[in-house]
């Protein structure tokens, strides 16, 4: 069996591992292999289940071969699809997609969150009708022994409430870029806490579509969003002031993760951009920054500047920039500037 593996069915030349075609009469290696997920591919009900199955295909095939662009491109269309889908099957229109309003402060505020609750639209549903998915990571050893690693050392910095808030924040934010994955058909490990850091999570496939991997990396701040305004309110039902320190916490690092560099979230939304997005995204943190009055806020929002301005001047941008995510970045750091910049947490008790 061994033996077989190691060479070509059709000349019987001798493989080396990881090749995906025989030296000798360039046949695929795995073409039995891709015609299997193929079929299975083209068969699926499901676009997630599509998703999946051409994923497994595209690492099959070696880059730049008309079959590896044509996947690709197929990948990429399911994607879309995916991001049209209601979840759950059954849900209501959302007839306020173009409402428009007017206001200031709290209002503008509400707007920007509503526009961030749109575009992700899918992601939040699922969230709320499949809330079970939240306890996924900790069903896993890994994700829950390196959080309460973590929860010890922040307890020591910060006391137990902070910590325990704190590591929730951040386990929320890790499983919004894990739901979002999977929502494309990519595996991915489940989330790894390292104190002092955060958490990481690792691909085992390549997404391949910019688009996709923004979705993937703002997903993240999204649901992190979500649990800073979660702790917020918390804050305003019970007075406690805990909740309210908690809340700013989760707002400065998911306003941090923004930022546009390679590894952080932020990077991967302005890998989508185009140019002209990437330059427009840049006056719109300069036009966030003018409002803000704390020094912390306003030293965040210009490393945010910093890196867009690198970023449009160094990095290799798509001729289509994509235009939701675009408007979503902006509209993430627009309220989580907006949360700090009101927010003013006390001591806890």
């Amino acid at each position: 069996m061994s033996d077989q593996m190691l060479r070509c069915p059709v000349c019987a030349t001798e493989l080396a591992p990881n090749l995906l075609t025989c030296p000798k009469c360039r046949r695929l290696v795995h073409s039995d292999r891709l015609k299997a997920l193929a079929d299975t591919a083209t068969q699926a009900t499901n676009p997630v289940d599509a998703l999946v199955a051409w994923r497994e295909a595209v690492e099959l095939l070696p880059p730049g071969t008309r079959q590896y662009d044509t996947i690709q491109a197929k990948i990429t269309e399911l994607g879309k699809v995916v991001d049209t889908l209601p979840t759950p099957p059954a849900s209501s229109s959302p007839s306020a997609e173009k409402t428009n309003g007017a206001g200031v402060g709290r209002v503008a505020g509400l707007g920007a969150i509503g526009l961030i609750l749109w575009k992700f639209k899918a992601v939040l549903l699922l969230s709320l009708t499949k809330w079970k998915v939240l306890l996924l990571g900790l069903t896993k050893a890994s994700t829950f022994t390196s959080m309460l690693l973590s929860f010890g050392v922040y307890w020591t910095m910060f006391g137990w409430p902070l910590a325990l808030g704190l590591v929730i924040s951040i386990y929320i934010h890790e499983m919004g870029h894990v739901v979002t994955l999977m929502r494309y058909g990519v595996k991915a490990t489940a989330p790894m806490f390292i104190p002092g850091v955060g958490a990481v999570i690792r691909l085992r496939q390549s997404l391949g579509d910019p688009r996709q991997d923004a979705r993937c990396g703002l997903a993240g701040p999204v649901w992190g969003l979500g649990a800073a305004l979660g702790s917020y309110l918390l804050n305003l039902a019970t007075g406690l002031p805990i909740f309210l320190a908690i809340a700013n916490l989760g707002a400065m690092i998911n306003l941090f993760n923004l930022l546009p560099f390679a590894s952080l979230d932020g990077g991967r939304a302005f890998q989508s951009m185009s140019t002209n997005q990437r330059w427009l995204a840049v006056l719109g943190l300069s036009a966030i920054m003018s409002f803000c009055e704390g020094k912390e806020t306003s030293g965040l929002l210009a490393l945010l500047m910093i890196g867009g301005v690198f970023t449009a001047l160094t990095g290799k941008a798509p001729k289509t920039g994509d235009r939701p995510g675009f408007i979503a970045y902006l509209a993430l750091v627009a309220v989580l500037t907006l949360m700090l910049e009101r927010l003013t947490p006390m001591p806890p008790a």
